[in-house]
């Protein structure tokens, strides 16, 4: 099985789901101010910059991804997990349980 193949089926969702459009551009935004981060402190590793200002960089992006995490969690918890314990769906719950262990 290909990698393509391994991640489509651990991210295939079997309850119903929708993210607000106005929500996911929000994040969708957001991580890409992470991912021109990251290619900021790869160039800075490019350049020789002081190792301590790699570091203070490194950890700036280790928080806004934290801080995208904690955005996503509350989206799921607000829409997707509500309508789970509405249709009684514990795979649902099961799944989100298992993904907050994996992100803390």
């Amino acid at each position: 099985m290909s990698k393509k193949e391994l991640l489509e089926e651990k991210t295939e969702h079997k309850h119903s789901h929708h993210h607000d459009p106005a929500e996911k551009e929000r994040q969708l935004n957001r991580l890409s101010r992470v991912i021109g981060h990251l290619e900021y402190v790869k160039r800075m590793i490019e350049d020789d910059v002081d190792c301590a200002e790699v570091l203070i960089q490194i950890s700036a992006s280790k928080s806004a991804l934290n801080g995208l995490g904690k955005e996503i969690i509350n989206e799921h918890v607000t829409h997707c997990i509500t309508h789970a314990v509405e249709d009684n769906d514990t795979e649902a719950l099961k799944e989100f349980q298992e993904a907050i262990e994996k992100f803390l």
